[in-house]
């Protein structure tokens, strides 16, 4: 597999409420445990919490010295919090699209990591009947889609434009994970979440695929935000083959 590169600013376009933290990892001394000495705050879409959980630990067996913190949420809340003022070294999106409202004087390098379509899921006995993503606007079925702000609202909403189906919408939710957690209560007979939330699900979903004319792929990028050495390793480790093969373990696509 090719190694995606960082790459500093361009002119392409870059694309939460914060919903977990995940702790650092630490190294032993005998049996006493030492704090890392560097820390690198990370910013992930809730898509990304399966491998960016793996990515996390495997990075700091690894490298000992770095602890590294990962935040989950919505790509458009984290760019806000960004934007903010948010101290974060890296922060990692569904989607290029999802990256334009950054402030292009806050990023050091990108590079895209991943790749994700669009899938729906439904409850393992289906009891909705969804075959294809045209059953989706069959009165009375109860479908649940990402905010129209977040990427998995706008993909979905281009989807439905391209297949001209207006689905039978009960909610609309802060981000996939929210979205797909509906099903999983059985509190809606589908949604339409990304391929990897359904391969995260473990069976909890079954996935019911979309059409590729009909469907929206998103690029992932990962951005740094700061320019100092444990910074551009994470970066540089999520980029490499090894990172890229642990991302798409967990149904995400190659760069």
């Amino acid at each position: 597999m090719r190694r995606a590169r960082l790459r500093g600013p361009s002119s392409a376009a870059y694309g939460i409420v914060v919903l977990a933290l995940a702790g650092c990892g630490s190294s032993t001394v005998g049996n006493e445990p030492t704090a890392p000495s560097r820390t690198v705050t990370v910013l992930a879409a809730a898509s990304l919490s399966e491998s960016f959980d793996r990515l996390r630990a495997d990075f700091g067996d690894s490298h000992p010295g770095i602890g590294v913190e990962v935040s989950y949420g919505s790509s458009a809340t984290l760019v806000q919090q960004v934007n903010e003022g948010a101290p974060a070294q890296v922060i990692a999106l569904a989607g290029e699209a999802a990256a334009e409202p950054l402030d292009r004087s806050l990023v050091k390098k990108s590079g895209i990591f991943a790749t994700n379509v669009l899938e729906i899921a439904v409850p393992p006995d289906n009891p909705g009947k969804v075959n294809d993503v045209n059953d989706l606007g069959r009165a009375g079925l109860k479908v649940v889609l990402c905010a129209e702000t977040v990427p998995c609202g706008k993909a979905a909403d281009a989807t439905f434009k391209k297949a001209r189906v207006v689905p039978s919408v009960v909610s609309r939710e802060v981000d996939v994970k929210a979205t797909l957690a509906k099903v999983k209560l059985g509190e809606a007979d589908a949604a339409v979440v990304y391929h990897s939330d359904v391969v995260a699900a473990d069976g909890a979903v079954t996935g019911v695929p979309i059409p590729d004319p009909l469907n929206t792929s998103l690029r992932y990028p990962i951005i740094t935000l700061a320019d100092d050495a444990a910074t551009a390793e994470f970066a540089e480790y999520v980029l490499s083959p090894e990172g890229l093969s642990t991302v798409q373990s967990f149904g995400l696509g190659a760069p």
